[in-house]
């Protein structure tokens, strides 16, 4: 029986994923187990991949089914899958095939230069391959701005938020900045100076040990991902077979342990997306924010709560040693004291981390800033923010892997995402009544059940917004995050 406009777009974007999905595993090998003498074949292999997707999505042909398919009788899904396919060609159309792979070429070539520069700490090094990722972000974000409506910034930003605006992040990110500004110094002045820290080394072994049982109590399929290590920790592969990485420091055994908190929050995200559209795209994760609140509310929201401390704390004493007790534990798992490192802050100052790079990128695309000034730029921005210098670019511009893989108009999301993991978790407790009491005993079911109907199962259905509105009663806003702030780190109950 042939198909109709749609049906024939489901065929081709159905390709399209699935092609996704390979760079997508080439890209965690590249990060994680791939001889760097294999670096150069690598970049030519994703490029290669990500020119046939452009080729196969750019199509003229694809704008016609789109045209089609919009006058057939669909049902919701099918409208809201035809939405995004629209995006996705708007995306690709606006820019020629020899910037895609010119784009893919110099990112994992500055990618591999990053990782020598970053264990050097040597901004330097990385400059030129940075410059010319930057040159080439810009063009591609201007090419898109016209046919989306937006500026080159937002053109580059909805590729991770879809319908991000620059003037409402600026609004959310000012109002933030004065919070953070006048609760930082109550905060600090309440915990006092003594942070309970047990001295004991841990092998990475044993790390890995209990990172993977966390994994198991948060509810990771492990025949369907995996665990390993990487310079960046991260979450990657497909909804099939999520791939996350962590680091290892053998006297901070809790970073590990957190940051394998978070990325089993994004792998359980993909691992329940909606298994009838895994294969379109309205099937696939709305954006980076709802992204990230899903790693925060794992790791932020339940993990460094009071109620799973006391859980926690019994299995530290069991794989590392040492004195656990579960108040001191609490204690430091939401330690506040600002840092150079983002993925280590702590979620009050976290987001003067996201600020200062979302000014100085968007400052980058738009010209006002060159990438040789980047690391005193840096420094100042976080002078300003927080009130510290780091002692070198390692701790400083050279931290992150974004930039330097291409990842521009991503970090704005992480902030998003912090404000919506605080908003989803007040309306899953609200829900709920005993999902703190399973906590207590390791039982994220009652969470993750709450997070799998409201949150995963929603796909693209629907902006961040609508899916927010359905599952909170309300659109994004640093209302239920300021409140969780305050009721964590200053309230009565939180008294040192």
């Amino acid at each position: 029986m042939p198909q109709n406009a749609y049906q024939k777009l489901e065929t081709l974007f159905s390709r399209l994923l699935r092609i996704e999905d390979a760079i997508a595993i080439l890209q965690w090998d590249g990060a994680v187990m791939m001889p760097e003498g294999g670096a150069s074949a690598r970049a030519e292999e994703i490029a290669t991949l990500k020119g046939l997707h452009h080729k196969l999505l750019a199509s003229p042909q694809v704008s016609a089914l789109i045209r089609k398919a919009d006058q057939l009788e669909l049902n919701g899904w099918q409208r809201a899958n035809l939405g995004e396919m629209s995006r996705q060609w708007i995306h690709a159309r606006a820019v020629p095939a020899r910037l895609i792979e010119a784009l893919a070429r110099a990112t994992s070539a500055c990618e591999i230069v990053w990782r020598e520069a970053r264990a050097k700490g040597d901004f330097k090094l990385v400059k030129k391959p940075l410059e010319k990722v930057m040159s080439l972000t810009r063009e591609a974000g201007q090419a898109k701005a016209e046919p989306l409506g937006v500026t080159p910034y937002e053109a580059l930003m909805d590729l991770y938020e879809p319908q991000a605006r620059e003037a409402r992040i600026e609004d959310l990110f000012a109002d933030l900045e004065e919070f953070i500004a006048d609760t930082l110094p109550l905060v600090l002045e309440r915990q006092g100076d003594a942070l309970p820290n047990p001295s004991v080394k841990v092998a990475q072994t044993s790390q890995k040990e209990l990172g993977r049982r966390l994994m198991g109590v948060i509810g990771f399929d492990f025949n369907k991902g995996r665990l390993d290590e990487s310079a960046h920790p991260f979450s990657g592969g497909t909804p099939y077979d999520v791939r996350i990485t962590t680091r290892y420091d053998e006297a901070e055994p809790l970073k590990s342990l957190m940051g394998v908190a978070h990325e089993t929050g994004h792998a359980l995200y993909e691992m329940n997306l909606p298994k009838d559209w895994r294969h379109q795209p309205v099937g696939r994760a709305r954006g980076m924010a709802l992204h990230e609140s899903q790693s925060l509310i794992v790791e932020m929201q339940a993990c460094r709560s009071r109620a799973f401390a006391k859980f926690l704390a019994p299995l530290l004493d069991e794989a590392f040693g040492g004195s656990w007790d579960a108040k001191a534990l609490r204690r430091k798992l939401a330690w506040v004291k600002p840092g150079f490192i983002r993925v280590d802050a702590d979620e009050l100052t976290y987001s003067a981390h996201v600020i200062l790079r979302f000014r100085l990128e968007r400052a980058m695309i738009r010209g006002d800033l060159k990438v040789a000034d980047l690391p005193g730029a840096w420094n100042q921005c976080m002078t300003r923010l927080l009130g510290i210098v780091p002692p070198s670019d390692r701790e400083g511009c050279l931290q992150d892997i974004h930039w330097y893989d291409g990842a521009i108009g991503y970090f704005p999301s992480y902030t998003l995402g912090a404000l919506s993991a605080a908003q989803i978790f007040a309306a899953a407790e609200a829900a709920t009544p005993g999902l703190r009491h399973g906590l207590e005993h390791g039982d994220f079911q009652p969470l993750m059940g709450w997070l799998k109907e409201n949150i995963h199962s929603q796909g693209c259905f629907g902006s961040t917004d609508d899916i927010l509105k359905r599952a909170t009663g309300a659109p994004l806003s640093a209302a239920a995050f300021k409140a969780h702030v305050k009721r964590r780190y200053l309230s009565g109950a939180n008294a040192k």
